[in-house]
């Protein structure tokens, strides 16, 4: 059997490489990764952190390019490679532009499209956008949903897709914290890499980026966050995205500060390592909302609507949203009460058990695609 997983942007690699190398164990199974390069430099790093390579890129990412540009680009690239590599599987992941165009791009040549993490939804078509309208449309598409929770698939019943072609599994970003956090615990160049930071002092992470909260949002985080680096005993560390838009109000409001480090982007395997020594975190990346509960810490999400209930219900995660207010005080909560950290650091994970992969590729190699 021959199964393409297609990937552009760095969270795409890292929760498909659990999938990829658990495929290419199997006997029997062709499993090629194609690569849209949507996130050029972040994309290859973070496969690399895998041993993994793309057996082919499209690169289609150019400089300015806009959402549409690329979509287009997606469709065209993903169909014709598609038509002439004739996979029995297309494996798509999230809900970023290339997930969205490939999947069509699957429906248009004729190959099943299995979509991983499906079922997200926060019902707001704006809010993340166009993430929500992306995965959306991506579940009328696919032939196979992958599902990491029994709330996702409650979504996705809701919406009139067929139960028995929605499997919950877990979601494989577990799969991929397990692998590298086993790794990065061991590494000694971890604690060389981020010798600057104080050890009588607590870390608060933080990461921005998304689209929403660039009009405005990421300079009032900026100042809730100016409020607890005048605290004596915390220091700030905010990890920047390469969009420019999302780093410029972090650093027009932070640089500078003695308590508060800008760092570029982390590889996956050092963003683990500071995950792990932070007291907590504030963000607003779904991602590291259901990654952070399996390290035990807590988050404090930078938006109006979390795409992950299943954090905030469980109680791993608190919605703070971009009122500097409402984070200045959650923060110094979890700073001050012991046992309101507590509370959140042991609520446990509800998105995996780190075996989501391997279910995944039980799946695709053992029932048609209907």
């Amino acid at each position: 059997m021959h199964i393409a997983c297609l990937v552009g942007t760095r969270p795409e690699a890292i929760k498909l490489a659990p999938l990829i190398l658990e495929l290419r164990g199997r006997e029997g199974v062709r499993c090629s990764l194609l690569s849209s390069g949507q996130h050029r430099d972040l994309l290859d790093e973070a496969l690399a952190g895998f041993g993994l390579a793309p057996d082919a890129d499209l690169a289609l990412m150019r400089p300015g390019q806009g959402l549409a540009a690329l979509a287009a680009a997606v469709l065209t690239g993903v169909e014709a490679w598609l038509r002439t590599a004739r996979p029995d599987w297309l494996v798509v992941q999230g809900d970023t532009a290339t997930a969205f165009a490939g999947a069509l791009a699957g429906f248009y040549a004729r190959v099943p499209v299995a979509h991983v993490e499906a079922g997200l939804r926060t019902h707001d078509p704006l809010s993340p956008w166009p993430e929500e309208m992306h995965r959306s449309v991506i579940a009328r598409l696919a032939r196979r949903h992958f599902a990491p929770t029994p709330l996702a698939a409650a979504n996705l019943a809701r919406e009139g897709i067929a139960p028995g072609a929605v499997e919950v599994t877990g979601n494989t970003g577990i799969d991929a914290l397990v692998w590298v956090a086993a790794r990065a615990a061991a590494a000694p160049e971890m604690a060389a890499r981020f010798a600057f930071l104080d050890p009588a002092r607590r870390m608060i992470l933080v990461t921005g980026h998304r689209r929403e909260s660039l009009d405005g949002g990421l300079a009032r985080i900026a100042q809730g966050l100016l409020r607890l680096a005048a605290r004596g005993d915390v220091e700030v560390v905010v990890a920047l995205h390469l969009n420019p838009a999302a780093e410029a109000p972090l650093r027009a409001a932070l640089g500078g500060h003695p308590r508060v480090h800008l760092l570029p982007p982390q590889p996956h395997a050092a963003f683990v390592w500071l995950m792990r020594r932070a007291h907590l975190i504030v963000t607003d990346s779904g991602g590291v909302q259901e990654e952070a509960p399996s390290l035990g810490r807590p988050v404090l999400v930078a938006r109006e609507r979390s795409d992950r209930p299943e954090a905030i219900a469980a109680g791993t995660a608190r919605l703070v949203g971009a009122d500097p207010e409402r984070l200045a005080t959650e923060a110094a909560r979890l700073l001050d009460d012991p046992a309101a950290w507590a509370a959140m650091a042991r609520a446990g994970n509800p998105y995996g058990d780190g075996r989501a992969a391997a279910r995944i590729a039980e799946s695709l190699l053992t029932r048609p695609a209907g």
